[in-house]
């Protein structure tokens, strides 16, 4: 029978530096912690060969007295916990008193210190956890931790290393993660005899993002903020267009620690939902303030996990403060010039440069536009506004219906907006608009607007929302664009076909290429999603229900999920064998064969992992009739066809972007052309 013993403390070290210690970065990040913790506000970081022969850490923080430095290599020793109460009120980087330990056990370890009260300094030589004895060292006040041959008794963790490059680049992102956490901190890094960053300290947060991340990203940051109660949300997060085909550009830091969270990453995704091919991932530089007693930080070992008391509300906080950013800014992507000749964008980044603020576009509209509606534009909006409000229609733009097909299409949806179609060679007009200021553009969104959100629990904060945020710049900057538009672009939407499928039009600020199809189907989706999101989805029930002979896998899937289908409209029942009746479908779908809709819904069913929610069922139903209903590239359109369907870009939100996030405009600026053109 094995015999229960009592492990040795120098096996507990290296068992404890396994789960801490996992590479030179793990390292880094410990020590960069103490560093911060300590109140340093300069750090200077040096490695060598990515960390394996060399880490250096030195601050100027308040130092270690020479009696306790001993006790800093020792295991579960800190100074910043005093009881099991102090566990739920953590105030620190760091707190479990491991860190030095682990790292003395596998590396030798040089630790010198002073504070602020000592003549002198002192320091402590550790080899493989085994001490010896402090000694006086000349040092100014602060810390210097040197760590070498890292793992060199326990080979087999270094065998599991990397190339010191691969190395080099772990120990950077975690020196990122502190820098862009603490930029008041003056940071430098040093990898050899190269200083790769020297960061001064600053106020202005997107300064040192930009530092580290380029332009590419810092001309996309916009800026999110927001107070509900004790929790604070500030930051940036970027324009959809530029996005990485993974997430690790996601910062979000709790309380200056940097985190990571599947929920909020997960309303990140929800965020950009729409606006983002499938397959990217968005770009964001994340704060939550909150007081300590309502996170728990002490769930993993590396502290890079935590658990929220109300993490339900934080979800929703950062999904709906997101959301209403994006619609009070211009996402319309802009072509970006090349900055030289011949020169092309490397990576993964886009081609497109966004509008992430429309600042610009804002100063250059109350620049230029500044005489008041004409009593002409005014006439020529009183005459639309009666036939809307003998429609009913106040606050929705009519379909745009140019060809038959489509009106065949969407002949059997109950639940649409009905209008009488036009004959070809008429003009359709302009949209019904009583005032500038009750345009329900992208920007304006009223009770009756046409482009509300699922009523989910996660529904977008309505312009009566932003007066809690009164302190922002969202209001005002919600009202110099809506009336810049007002006065000039909506007011008239001249364009030319290109192609058979792109159109071209201008405003004051430049030139704007439209892709046809991408915009018309955004369009009717959004009309579409504001008629089903006001009430049930209207059912079709068949006469002589329909028998489909599915697998058997399907079949089951049906079946299970026959509650989940109905709240979508399709009815399902058991025939026998491998043979199941619809009994019932979505009357917005009258063209659409009953067996070919219910195996394109069982699909995303059998794709496996979490169930599909009934909302998003009925959006890829939504996004499926808007891209078979939309007009397509190579469609011809007549002037007036033209007009109106540049006309609704201002009508509903999101028209930027089609529903499977793909850009529906470029945008050209006047001084990008006049640069193309040789002008300037």
């Amino acid at each position: 029978m094995p015999t229960i013993r009592q492990l040795p403390p120098s096996l507990v070290n290296k068992i404890a530096a396994g789960e801490v210690i996992e590479r030179p970065a793990s390292v880094v990040k410990e020590l960069l912690e103490n560093s911060i913790d300590a109140g340093a506000t300069r750090v200077e970081l040096a490695i060598e060969s990515g960390g394996l022969d060399l880490i250096r850490i030195s601050d100027n923080g308040c130092g270690i007295a020479e009696n306790e430095l001993p006790l800093a290599i020792a295991s579960h020793a800190t100074s910043k916990l005093e009881s099991a109460d102090d566990l739920f009120d953590v105030h620190t980087l760091g707190f479990r008193g491991e860190a030095l330990a682990s790292i003395a056990e596998v590396s030798h370890l040089l630790l010198r210190s002073r504070t602020a009260d000592q003549e002198g300094g002192a320091e402590l030589v550790v080899r493989g956890g085994e001490a010896e004895s402090v000694r006086p060292a000349g040092a100014p006040v602060g810390t210097v931790i040197e760590v070498r041959n890292l793992f060199f008794n326990t080979p087999v963790r270094r065998k599991f290393l990397r190339s010191a490059s691969t190395e080099t680049s772990h120990v950077t992102e975690a020196f990122t993660r502190i820098a862009l956490a603490y930029s008041h901190v003056h940071m430098v890094l040093v990898s050899g005899q190269r200083t790769l960053f020297d960061l001064r300290p600053t106020e202005h947060w997107h300064e040192r993002i930009r530092t580290f991340f380029g332009d590419e990203i810092a001309d996309a940051l916009i800026p999110v903020e927001n107070m509900q109660d004790q929790i604070k949300l500030s930051g940036y997060a970027t324009d959809p267009s530029v996005s990485r085909s993974n997430n690790r550009l996601q910062y979000l830091f709790l309380n200056g620690r940097h985190i990571r969270d599947r929920s909020l990453q997960h309303a990140l995704g929800e965020a950009y939902r729409g606006l983002m091919m499938v397959g990217r991932f968005p770009v964001c530089f994340l704060r939550l303030e909150m007081p300590a007693q309502l996170v728990d930080v002490n769930v993993h070992p590396t502290k890079l996990e935590v658990r929220f008391q109300e993490g339900g509300r934080i979800y929703s906080q950062l999904l709906q403060t997101l959301r209403h950013r994006f619609l009070s800014t211009d996402l319309t992507s802009r072509v970006r010039m090349p900055q030289s000749p011949g020169a092309t964008d490397a990576g993964d980044a886009d081609q497109l440069q966004p509008i992430s603020r429309a600042d610009q576009r804002w100063q250059h509209h109350a620049a230029h536009v500044t005489q008041p509606t004409s009593s002409a534009q005014l006439a020529v909006r009183t005459e639309p506004a009666e036939l809307q409000r003998s429609l009913n229609l106040t606050g929705a733009a009519p379909p745009f219906r140019p060809f038959p097909e489509f009106g065949r299409a969407m002949g059997a949806l109950n639940s649409a907006v009905t209008l009488p179609q036009p004959p070809r060679q008429q003009p359709i007009g302009p949209l019904p608009v009583d005032e500038p200021s009750q345009i329900p553009g992208r920007l304006i969104h009223n009770e009756q607007s046409a482009g509300s959100d699922w009523n989910d629990g996660s529904e977008l904060l309505q312009t009566a929302d932003a007066s809690e945020q009164a302190q922002s710049r969202t209001t005002n900057e919600i009202a110099r664009f809506d009336t810049a538009h007002a006065r000039g672009p909506i007011a008239s939407h001249m364009g030319m076909q290109i192609h058979n499928r792109y159109l071209v039009t201008q405003d004051e600020c430049g030139m704007i290429v439209v892709d046809q199809h991408a915009l018309h189907e955004r369009i009717l989706y959004e009309q579409l999603r504001s008629k089903i999101s006001s009430g049930k989805v209207e059912s079709q029930q068949l006469l002589v229900p329909e028998p489909v002979d599915l697998p058997p896998s399907e079949m089951a899937a049906a079946i299970e999920s026959r509650e989940l289908l109905a709240q979508i409209g399709i009815g399902v029942e058991p025939f026998g064998g491998d043979t199941i009746l619809m009994t019932s479908y979505p009357a917005m779908l009258a063209n659409m064969r009953p067996a070919e809709l219910l195996r394109q819904v069982i699909e995303p069913l059998m794709s496996g992992g979490k169930e599909p929610s009934a909302r998003d069922l009925l959006d890829d139903l939504l996004h499926m009739i808007a891209c078979k209903a939309a007009i397509k590239a190579g469609d011809k359109l007549a002037p007036e066809e033209i007009t109106a369907l540049l006309e609704q870009r201002y009508h509903y939100q999101d028209t930027h972007h089609c529903p499977h996030g793909r850009p529906t405009a470029l945008f050209f600026s006047r001084e990008q052309l006049d640069k193309m053109f040789k002008r300037t």
